[in-house]
């Protein structure tokens, strides 16, 4: 079903109309976003203002990423950072300008702000001399992208500021949620430094256009990968995604495809038809099983060692049967615990000997796991039990320079969330900075985000999905 509101809002006139006439009626943004495969300029032809403080670390790292994606950078800067800019400028043919060659009508494409210099909690004050007067100047479906450093090793005082630039860009995202514009954080471990380009790529490109006020932390953990390709960067991979026949298991086994993977789609082989057409139509293979029986994670592995190994494992396959725990039989919670949670450790498990060096492990999360739902204490556990199993399993695997991450969505416009009472659904697309319901392409993405050899810095995190939703941390 439709967002009437989303449909409103997409109309000149009645936007218009509703604002004139000061009702109290909120029109979401309709979202920029890119559903083609990746393109080695995502950032083409975008104008970014680039900010900085005394002592920022990354300011070389942000100059290379911006002038080989395609943008033009408007510099605020300290000169002696702004240097960085000339060569990749100059290579690329985007040669950096100083900010006030913005002109005053011009909107931004995107702000970012490099504050690996703030130590202490004067610091600050950067953050508020920079986004102050961009704020107002930000165009629809814009970015915002804050750099920081992990606080190992800091003062108190250095501690406290960090966790004070996340506060701030989580509340930033909320103010700018109504333009259809994101903040997140990329907080950079030493070490790593090599390993953020590719996650600017994703968080300054339409692909992350539902993913706002989400901190995400990159570091050297995983063993290290060669330079990660910029197109089609799963060329020749083989990938399994769970839960395949429709919704957001559809979309992430057709978005996988389109960067080149082999697709086996896997579902119950109830679902044996819509599966095997999916499979059909993106050159993959079609799977049937139903992962609440003991042999499925063996059946699998059996199918996957036929290939030669899997490169990228997708556990989407979920489902729900909401009680509250008083009204909940005992059934019901053994049956969404086994789906969610336990068939996930031993499909993995049973996996592990398949999974090649540099593999991608991404599993469903929710954001009910992180905040907690009326009638869904077994989905919730379930949830938040995947939390805590990408934390560990991640640890285990890093040698063999294996990730494993989650994905949680927030409300997302599927067959089963058409089903929910309309009022109830009206309220949860509004719970958020964004002010709508996400797509099952956005959690695909961001799955495909993480799937990719550049996300080789980012493990054992659960990446929120959720148009940056007032529930949950």
């Amino acid at each position: 079903m439709s967002d009437f509101l989303l449909e409103l809002g997409k109309n000149p006139r009645a936007r218009a109309f509703v604002q004139s006439m000061g009702l109290p009626i909120a029109l979401p943004q309709a979202l920029r976003r890119d559903r083609g495969p990746w393109r080695e300029r995502p950032m083409a032809d975008t104008k970014v203002a680039v900010g900085g403080t005394d002592g920022a670390e990354l300011v070389a790292t942000l100059a290379e990423c911006l002038a080989a994606g395609g943008a033009d950078s408007y510099l605020s800067l300290p000169a002696s950072l702004a240097a960085a800019f000339k060569g990749p400028g100059e290579t690329f043919g985007r040669p950096p300008r100083a900010l006030d060659a913005l002109a005053e009508t011009t909107r931004a494409d995107a702000l970012v702000f490099d504050a690996t210099g703030i130590e202490d909690t004067r610091g600050l004050r950067a953050l508020y001399e920079f986004f102050h007067p961009l704020v107002t100047r930000l165009a629809r479906s814009s970015r915002v992208v804050v750099l920081s450093r992990t606080s190992d090793g800091a003062t108190p005082e250095g501690a406290a500021a960090l966790s004070a630039i996340e506060g701030f860009v989580r509340s930033l995202a909320k103010e700018i949620g109504r333009l259809g514009a994101t903040a997140n954080l990329v907080v950079v471990a030493r070490g790593a430094e090599s390993r953020v380009a590719p996650v600017l790529r994703f968080f300054l490109s339409p692909r992350s256009a539902f993913v706002t006020g989400q901190p995400l932390v990159v570091t050297a953990r995983a063993k290290a990968l060669a330079e990660p390709a910029l197109v089609r960067p799963l060329e020749k991979k083989i990938a399994l995604v769970t839960g395949a026949a429709r919704g957001i298991g559809e979309a992430t086994a057709r978005a996988l495809a389109l960067e080149g993977a082999h697709v086996v789609c896997l579902d119950r082989p109830a679902d044996d038809g819509p599966t095997s057409q999916l499979a059909r139509s993106i050159g993959g293979t079609a799977l049937g099983a139903d992962m609440n029986d003991d042999d499925a994670p063996t059946k699998i592995a059996e199918a996957l060692r036929a290939l030669g190994g899997v490169d990228v494992v997708v556990h989407n396959a979920g489902i729900t049967r909401d009680k509250t725990l008083a009204r909940m039989k005992p059934e019901v919670w053994d049956s969404v615990l086994n789906i969610n949670l336990t068939a996930v450790i031993r499909t993995t498990t049973a996996l592990e000997p398949l999974l090649r060096d540099h593999a991608r492990v991404v599993c469903l999360s929710s954001i009910a796991g992180i905040a907690g739902n009326m009638g869904q204490t077994n989905y919730a556990a379930s949830k938040a039990g995947i939390v805590g199993f990408v934390r560990t399993a991640a640890e285990r695997l890093a040698d063999r320079g294996i990730t494993v991450n989650a994905v949680a969505p927030g409300f997302v416009e599927t067959r089963m969330t058409a089903a929910i009472p309309v009022a109830i659904r009206e309220v949860a697309r509004r719970l958020s900075a964004l002010g709508q319901g996400g797509q099952p392409e956005d959690i695909a993405q961001a799955i495909v985000f993480l799937a990719s050899p550049g996300a080789h810095g980012i493990t054992g995190r659960t990446l929120r999905v959720c148009g940056g939703a007032f529930i949950g941390a």
